[in-house]
């Protein structure tokens, strides 16, 4: 199987860099907004566009992460013991814009179940979506937000977004055999 780096550490820099800026023109500033990251990169994908909100506008921006876990459509199909992790999510959300945060949207699945978890939690004015890597192949229709880079690859593709706190480097990997991918 071959692996080719797609986006390398200043790539990753530059598309959160972006995806803050684009968040603060869309909501005309951070008054009520409210980041939200799926464990395990979107989480640390969300600190990141909250520190860089924090930069521009001088405001700390409230961040928690989720575990969907729980929430999946195939939980039964993917472990009879799955791991949970902790939901932290201290802040109310009534009436506030959360951005939810993950580090690849694909088939859709994962942001459902993060979607159905957040409402457990209240009612947001307004829910929007931030992804790292965009690559289709949607199962539900659920589209993004705000978007670092959207990458066309076959369904046998493994799309795979390295981040420093997790993984010791920040970049994205493609792998897969046949399939091509362009961006």
């Amino acid at each position: 199987m071959t692996k080719k780096k797609i986006v390398d550490r200043d790539d990753v820099k530059r598309m959160i860099l972006r995806i803050a800026h684009e968040i603060l023109e869309k909501n005309r500033g951070t008054k009520d907004i409210i980041m939200v990251g799926i464990k395990r990169r979107g989480d640390r994908i969300a600190a990141r566009i909250a520190e860089e909100l924090e930069k521009i506008e001088g405001r700390q921006i409230p961040c928690g992460s989720i575990d969907i876990t729980l929430y999946r459509d195939d939980l039964e199909t993917v472990s009879e013991a799955p791991v949970v992790h902790t939901t932290d999510f201290d802040f109310d959300i009534q009436g506030k814009i959360v951005v939810l945060v993950d580090d690849v949207l694909y088939t859709g699945r994962t942001i459902r179940a993060a979607l159905d978890e957040i409402i457990d939690f209240g009612r947001p004015r307004k829910i929007e979506l931030a992804v790292l890597i965009d690559r289709g192949h949607r199962e539900l229709p659920i589209q993004a937000d705000f978007v670092g880079k959207k990458i066309s690859s076959g369904k046998k593709t493994i799309v795979n977004v390295l981040i420093k706190e997790e993984d010791g480097e920040d970049g994205v990997y493609v792998m897969g055999g046949s399939d091509e991918v362009s961006t």
